[in-house]
């Protein structure tokens, strides 16, 4: 038997014993009537007459049950669910009736024509018209809920399904940005760094650009084992900031001059992404030392409320200094960087008079 055939079967029998059981329990009814108005009957007679008359609507039930299966969506149009109903009141229930009244004959043990039938038909009270006309509405409007409640359900599955899948997606694409982002950020800090060293070389200060290749590899080594995380703390930031000054002070010597504020043990406790503060304060440089010749001064200042963390970068710029020509990727890659972790983290930048300004706010989380 295929898994077809015996799913079919099993929907036959599970409708078949419903209604067996529903005969079951209205013939033990019937039963305690009959005994107590002292007409007692057999029980296996009165059963025999409330199964065969419920074959139709048993027949009825398992039918539309099986069309549901194989086709729900016609129990959720409404005009083929009227017209359905509408076939049934005019082919089915006259076929119930006669059916019912050649089922009286054969009961009573009588000859059964078509003729026997249609007397007994002509019989038939309304009282019995009604109630098998009930039966069959009851039983058609069950299935048309039954297919409709599976039909929303099904629905609502594909929906939570598309959602699920929509959602993994996203996950992924913003992986794969990140990853992106990470991949810009990493060569151009390197990029960077490497022109610091190489100035050097240029200027004939081995001495200085041998400690710079090694203060490099510390760096590199940092950021190679930072951009596995998802999170680093400030405090692993500030070692990263310090030793990445000590490089470019080769470069700038005495003229960089940078002053931290309010880095506490709960502020180096805070987690934010991997080599977030570094371009920020590699974009001061470049529009402080970078465009002039005297002394930098750029400040690095955290501050916190019970649940926020903002960090500050400012670092004075001169209406009459010269413009640096830097492409600017360290300040959009650090906006997308934290658009994408964390919604409520921004990046906001402006001119302060005299002073450029770039702020941080975090969601402030801490580690253990």
């Amino acid at each position: 038997m295929t898994p077809q055939h015996s799913k079919t079967a099993r929907t036959i029998l599970y409708h078949v014993a419903f209604w067996t059981a529903l005969c079951v329990a209205g013939a033990l009814g019937s039963y305690i009537d009959r005994i107590e108005f002292g007409r007692p009957a057999p029980f296996t007679s009165i059963l025999l007459e409330w199964w065969v008359g419920h074959l139709p609507v048993m027949g009825l039930s398992g039918t539309l049950s099986l069309v549901l299966a194989r086709h729900p969506a016609l129990f959720t149009d409404r005009r083929t669910v009227i017209r359905t109903y509408a076939g049934l009141v005019l082919l089915f229930l006259p076929l119930e009736w006669y059916f019912l009244s050649c089922a009286d004959v054969l009961l009573r043990g009588e000859m059964l024509t078509l003729g026997s039938g249609w007397v007994e038909l002509t019989k038939m009270n309304k009282m019995t018209w009604f109630s098998e006309t009930a039966w069959t509405t009851g039983t058609f409007i069950a299935m048309v809920a039954i297919g409709n409640h599976r039909e929303a359900r099904a629905r609502s599955e594909a929906f939570a399904r598309a959602q699920a899948e929509n959602l993994n997606l996203h996950l992924a694409l913003e992986q794969q940005r990140m990853l992106a982002l990470r991949a810009q950020l990493e060569p151009h800090f390197i990029f960077n760094a490497l022109n610091a060293i190489s100035a050097l070389v240029r200027a004939g200060d081995k001495a200085d650009a041998l400690a710079g290749i090694g203060r490099l590899s510390d760096l590199l080594r940092y950021a190679l084992s930072a951009t596995q995380r998802e999170q680093a703390t400030i405090d692993e930031e500030l070692g990263f900031i310090r030793d990445y000054l000590a490089l470019q002070r080769l470069r700038y010597g005495e003229r960089l001059r940078i002053r931290i504020d309010g880095d506490d043990e709960r502020v180096r406790r805070g987690e934010c992404p991997p080599l977030l503060l570094q371009p920020l304060i590699e974009n001061a440089l470049r529009h402080d030392l970078d465009c002039h010749d005297g002394a930098g001064d750029i400040r690095l200042s955290f501050e916190r409320s019970a649940d926020e963390l903002l960090i500050r970068v400012m670092n004075p710029v001169s209406a009459y200094s010269s413009p640096n020509p830097g492409t600017g990727l360290g300040l959009a890659n650090t906006r997308a960087r934290l658009a994408l972790a964390n919604p409520r983290a921004t990046l906001r930048t402006e001119q302060q008079g005299s002073h450029f300004l770039a702020e941080i706010s975090l969601p402030l989380a801490l580690r253990d």
